[in-house]
């Protein structure tokens, strides 16, 4: 029996009072917090808290009107939109009203972060289309255990460490991931430059060296698609899943537009093998062999495209700006040993990046029934 348990049997040994959370928790709707400025910079220290997925808009450096949350006077954040709970505990302003700022009522029955944890277990989906202010006439309703202050204390104490010991792990593997793609683009960088070899490389224009698909691709709009086994790519790798194909065989995609062309989040070049479906976002092109395709791919992933894109509207590489781009033309035999090394290097940096959210899930899934686990309790019967 842990400590924990011995606590529940000598303090709720018939089970626990459970209240609503509109009985502990008071919320305030923010008026005069919220923030006029637009001129956000990262330079500034105010967070302006918004609703909606990003939560942190910006930083301000307007000091009229802060909500001076501290480590000693936490609040929590309640999104409308979201229905996501944060715990903050410094200075901000807000942007939206839609966001509910929760704070205790009584710190001598309730212990407010064991609310926030409490809280979590809720398992509700709000229906968003009826516009409902979810704290007021749902959340606020919902009844959760509310134990002995020391119990709280303690499960408050645990979840802590929990939570701080699963976030050190995630560190530590998203550090392994970043020091591996370092690596990678090191070599890759170094071995696409060719050194002192490199005023005898020879050089070609990419329409030269590939052959070009593009006249074969047919975008099909979502609704007209039908489900199905084959990939159907568009600019940034696949899209959806079709019941047909249109192509057969090994390819190099670019990217032709859309936002990654600048901000590269993705890459730009990707390969696919098999049957598949191309809508007209993606350049196809096709070479002879396996070492020049994935030494163009590489190569294309690692340099500055910015002069052969065009911004007029949005991000555009058009075909005949990708036939310009001049490419290295080394022998074959470098090529493929290249290609060899790199793809050691990239499967390397793929199979953690497969394991990285993998991980990240069991951890959190570890952490989500340790925690329901804890927060369950009988209620005690008046």
């Amino acid at each position: 029996m842990t400590n924990l348990d011995k606590m529940v049997e000598e303090l709720c040994p018939n089970g626990v009072v459970f209240v609503r959370l509109g009985e502990v928790i008071d919320y305030e709707q923010p008026t005069k917090y919220i923030v006029s400025s637009t001129d956000y910079d990262d330079n500034y220290e105010i967070p302006v808290l918004t609703a909606g997925q990003s939560f942190i808009l910006g930083y301000t450096d307007e000091t009229d009107g802060l909500y001076r949350a501290s480590k000693e006077n936490p609040v929590i954040i309640f999104d409308d939109f979201t229905t996501s709970f944060h715990w903050v505990d410094f200075e901000f302003k807000v942007k939206s009203s839609a966001m509910k700022m929760l704070t205790p009522k009584d710190t001598s029955v309730a212990n407010f972060r064991y609310f926030f944890y409490a809280i979590s277990t809720i398992r509700y989906q709000p229906d968003f289309a009826k516009h409902e202010r979810q704290w007021i006439s749902k959340y606020s309703q919902f009844k959760l255990p509310l134990p002995p202050l020391p119990v709280q204390s303690k499960i408050v104490e645990i979840l802590d460490n929990f939570t701080e010991l699963t976030a050190e792990l995630t560190a530590e593997l998203t550090a392994e991931l970043t020091a591996r793609k370092k690596q990678y683009e090191y070599y890759r960088d170094t071995l696409l430059s060719f050194g002192e070899n490199r005023e005898r490389v020879k050089w070609a224009k990419l329409g030269y060296v590939a052959q070009n698909l593009d006249s074969k691709r047919k975008p099909v709009t979502k609704g007209v698609r039908q489900a199905g086994e084959y990939p159907y790519y568009g600019a940034s790798g696949i899209v959806d899943y079709v019941s047909d194909y249109i192509f057969d065989g090994d390819y190099l995609l670019v990217s032709e537009d859309g936002a990654n062309l600048t901000a590269r989040v993705t890459p730009i070049a990707f390969s696919s093998s098999g049957k598949i479906w191309v809508n007209n976002h993606a350049h196809v092109l096709q070479f002879e062999t396996y070492a020049e395709r994935r030494f163009i791919e590489f190569y294309l992933n690692s340099i500055d495209l910015s002069p052969y894109i065009s911004t007029a509207a949005q991000p555009k590489l058009n075909q005949a700006n990708l036939n310009k781009i001049p490419v290295p033309q080394p022998s074959y035999e470098e090529q493929a040993r290249i290609v060899e090394i790199l793809d050691k290097f990239d499967a390397l940096t793929t199979d953690i990046a497969a394991g990285l959210p993998a991980e990240i899930a069991a951890r959190q899934k570890q952490y989500e029934y340790y925690r329901d686990k804890l927060l369950t309790f009988k209620e005690r019967v008046a």
